[in-house]
């Protein structure tokens, strides 16, 4: 089982000092976070379609084996109707694949309002979708998780992403070859945004015997913490990291630029 975490975003202020050097460049933070990540869920491309510019410095930024999830502009999840947004995804595609290599799933989050009465849209949208890019879609909505979506994903390549909004989780769903799971929590609950201030150890060790019981066709799981998770989520993904036996890095004092600790 092959994994990628990382976090739900890299450019906060709160992580200046507590990951980021102080007197580092918000321009060059992406590039220092890839020092200790080897991915990262976009979620800048969720409020507009970036220029093709940002894109290219965006794969500069990075080594070769980075990995970018991206997730899918609001104006085509959240927007008129699915099947009427085909032409945007394609465009928006087009534009994320300037990161070449370096791109991953592409992810779509439909609002909790959006249910199973759009299951005809939401077929005809993925089945025009092209098969070079993986794409997850996040349903908040329960009449979703019925045995028709997951055929429809299945059928699709499509994987069922799944949510920690600090409830009780929806079931893991295995519908593709990868899972994506994204460890949210509740928005806007800390002040501060540079130290964990929940333990969520016994949440992460339930997640870790969900991924111990994935079973095949599974080959990679790709996880984001959010800093809503627990407060910070650099070192939340890094324990959960630990927790499988992973490499799990933070900077240093020196790292930062610091003389003492």
């Amino acid at each position: 089982m092959h994994f990628r975490l990382g976090t739900v975003g890299f450019s906060y202020a709160d992580w200046s000092g507590s990951f980021y050097p102080r007197d580092l460049k918000a321009t060059d933070y992406l590039e220092f976070y890839s020092r200790y990540f080897d991915t990262v869920e976009l979620d800048t491309t969720f409020h507009a379609v970036p220029e093709a510019h940002t894109v290219a410095r965006w794969a500069a930024a990075v080594p070769s084996d980075f990995r970018f999830a991206v997730k899918c502009p609001a104006s085509i999840t959240h927007g008129a109707r699915i099947d009427q947004q085909i032409a945007p995804m394609l465009w928006f595609l087009e534009v994320m694949r300037g990161l070449g290599a370096k791109l991953g799933p592409v992810l779509l989050q439909f609002p909790p309002g959006f249910n199973f009465a759009e299951f005809d849209r939401l077929s005809e949208f993925l089945t025009h979708l092209p098969e070079d890019v993986r794409y997850a879609v996040e349903f908040r909505h329960p009449s979703w998780l019925t045995a028709q979506t997951a055929a429809l994903l299945k059928q699709t390549r499509v994987a069922w992403a799944v949510g920690d909004y600090a409830t009780k989780p929806l079931p893991v769903r295995v519908t593709t070859d990868f899972l994506f799971i994204r460890w949210i929590g509740i928005h806007h609950q800390f002040e501060k945004l540079d130290h964990e201030q929940l333990d969520l150890s016994d949440r992460l060790e339930w997640w870790k015997s969900q991924f111990d019981l994935a079973p095949q066709p599974v080959k990679e799981i790709w996880g984001y913490v959010n800093n809503d998770f627990s407060g910070y989520a650099i070192a939340t993904c890094n324990r959960l990291k630990r927790m499988l036996d992973l490499p799990a890095r933070e900077p240093g004092p020196e790292d930062r630029g610091e003389l003492f600790g």
